[in-house]
């Protein structure tokens, strides 16, 4: 039973639905309930919505029906804190797809909306048009399915600045990731309040690094995150345990079918070797920043391994804590901050740490964004641009510090 649904789940195109999918928000408080969560991990049956981590945050995970009685019941028998979050996640994404189909464009962005893929890259090249002397846009290759993966710079074009680089869209179902990416430039070349923000610094940012698997969520599977790449078995492979940092080292799997699935070596995919090219032909990149969601986590490297930090874990830590207080002082949204590690569990091969150990980069970290609560991926529409809004403002203290560092 178990084999075949691997298959299923690993082959499943158009029409994947989720009916009868529940979302259960899971918090173990010993280490013995962290086990049980990692055992669950293992099983394609269930699939984690947050990474399982070691400071007692809830962690969510949606099951599919036939494991549902079962996982209830452990959970009730061990005393194990939980809730359900979602009750039928096909009716979220249901109502996700009414309103998106429902949506008009008026050829500007607009963040009450989610972009397609060519919607994004269309975007960059309007503002290279409109902005000839602060915008250029150029492509960094094709993804596997032959999609142009475009990133933008943006710099007022006098000396060479050190570089903040933005990536976005590794996971193919978190939406709010390029979304932030897209405010991120719609804030820097659109709103000339914002120019003091590139006197010292220009801003290299990749919005959709997973173009394919992205695209996928929007025409055939809602929840997919890998890349699309085929295997023997399953499709596509987790782009964030695919750098050749340290690779296959832990918290990955060699399972095709798993959602961290490394690939068959490093740097496997097109897209993450698209990235690595890319930062190696930067000059002087000086910062570092990976978009994902959701659970409210910043975090820098090293991810590979438990208890490893960077030399410079201290100022890291200490640009972390600034940055989280003017994002809470906005809405009361709080992050948790630490080592990749010291927050959650290994994962090898991660884009922050080949940003660090592969590329050399300073300071590098990631954010994973506020989720949709009742919603999971689902971020509903109306919630971007407040998510936006506030990352936005953090992201600021992040530059100024590292301009002033820099000079």
């Amino acid at each position: 039973m178990l084999a075949s649904f691997v298959v299923v789940l690993g082959l499943l195109g158009t029409g994947t639905t989720y009916d009868g999918y529940k979302v259960y928000k899971i918090s173990a408080k010993t280490e013995s309930e962290n086990v049980f969560l990692r055992h669950l991990e293992s099983d394609p049956r269930y699939d984690f919505w947050s990474r399982i981590n070691k400071v007692g945050k809830p962690v969510t995970v949606m099951a599919s029906p036939e494991v549902q009685n079962e996982l209830e019941q452990y959970l009730l028998s061990h005393k194990i804190d939980h809730s359900l979050e979602i009750d039928n996640v096909q009716r979220t994404i249901d109502a996700e797809r009414r309103y998106h189909e429902s949506r008009g464009t008026n050829g500007r962005i607009s963040f009450n909306q989610y972009l397609r893929h060519d919607e994004i890259n269309s975007y960059l090249d309007q503002l290279a048009s409109d902005y000839p002397d602060l915008v250029t846009v150029s492509t960094i290759g094709q993804s596997y399915e032959n999609r142009t993966m475009k990133i933008i710079r943006i710099s007022t074009g006098t000396a060479p600045k050190p570089v903040f680089f933005v990536e976005a869209g590794m996971h193919a179902r978190e939406w709010i990731s390029p979304a932030l990416s897209l405010y991120i430039i719609n804030q820097l070349v659109e709103n000339p309040g914002n120019r003091g923000l590139l006197e010292d610094l220009d801003w290299v940012v990749l919005p959709s690094l997973n173009p394919d698997g992205y695209e996928f969520t929007w025409t055939s599977n809602r929840m997919w995150r890998k890349t699309r790449s085929p295997g023997v078995m399953c499709s596509g492979t987790d782009g964030n345990r695919n750098f050749g940092f340290h690779w296959m080292e832990n918290g990955a799997s060699d399972l095709e079918c798993s959602d961290t699935y490394a690939g068959k070596e490093a740097f496997s995919e097109v897209e993450a070797r698209n990235l690595r090219d890319i930062l190696d032909a930067t000059d002087n990149i000086v910062a570092f920043i990976s978009i994902h969601s959701y659970g409210q986590y910043l975090f820098y490297p090293y991810s590979y391994d438990v208890g490893l930090k960077p030399d410079n874990w201290q100022e890291l830590d200490d640009l972390a804590h600034k940055v989280n207080d003017v994002i809470s002082a906005i809405n009361g949204t709080e992050y948790t901050i630490g080592s990749s590690t010291e927050v959650m569990y290994p994962a090898a091969g991660c884009s922050d740490d080949w940003a660090m150990g592969g590329a050399g980069i300073d300071i590098v970290y990631v954010y994973e964004l506020p989720g949709g609560g009742k919603e999971g991926f689902d971020l509903p529409p109306e919630r971007i641009l407040p998510v936006c809004i506030e990352t936005w403002e953090g992201i600021k203290v992040m530059a100024d510090s590292i301009a002033q560092d820099a000079k």
